[in-house]
């Protein structure tokens, strides 16, 4: 029996594609999305990295996630297979957690203009196939969390999550 699996969220903000990507493509936005819950480190020198300048298919760095900014959680490492500025990217890494963590974020405008639609898709494979049930439901709550604070940011309403 495979432990993948997957989870999608969507949300329809009131802001261009190009609006929410100003905000999500670099490490501070992803810890807005985050706070005040968790939080994730950032090496000095790639602090300010946008995705957009970032390498493809290389690991990127090792990322601690912190729980209330003082209990370490898991380390994430990144690497990005796919960067598209304004529309989205997909990231596949690992993690102490995670066998496999594949990350599709996409942002289409929506229709009447103004607003976009944010899509995440995750596939990820726990490292034991035994922590499946503990981790999904953490992956869940963290995305919708995430997928709030992004409404709240740019408003917006609650879309489809599978």
């Amino acid at each position: 029996m495979s432990a993948q699996r997957q989870l999608e969220y969507t949300s329809d903000l009131g802001a261009t594609p190009a609006e929410v990507w100003a905000r999500v493509a670099c490490m501070a936005g992803v810890n807005a999305e985050l706070a005040p819950w968790l939080r994730m480190t950032t090496p000095a020198g790639v602090a300010d990295l946008r995705l957009e300048q970032a390498p493809i298919g290389v690991p990127l760095f090792s990322s601690c996630v912190m729980f209330l900014g003082l209990v370490p959680v898991d380390v994430h490492r990144f690497q990005l297979l796919e960067v598209r500025a304004d529309d989205g990217f997909v990231e596949q890494s690992t993690s102490w957690t995670e066998r496999r963590w594949r990350h599709e974020r996409t942002l289409e405008p929506l229709d009447g203009g103004g607003g976009c639609r944010l899509r995440d898709r995750l596939t990820f494979t726990p490292r034991l196939a035994l922590m499946a049930p503990l981790l999904v439901p953490i992956v869940d709550a963290t995305f919708r969390y995430r997928h709030a604070q992004l409404r709240r940011t740019f408003g917006g309403m609650v879309g489809q999550a599978a």
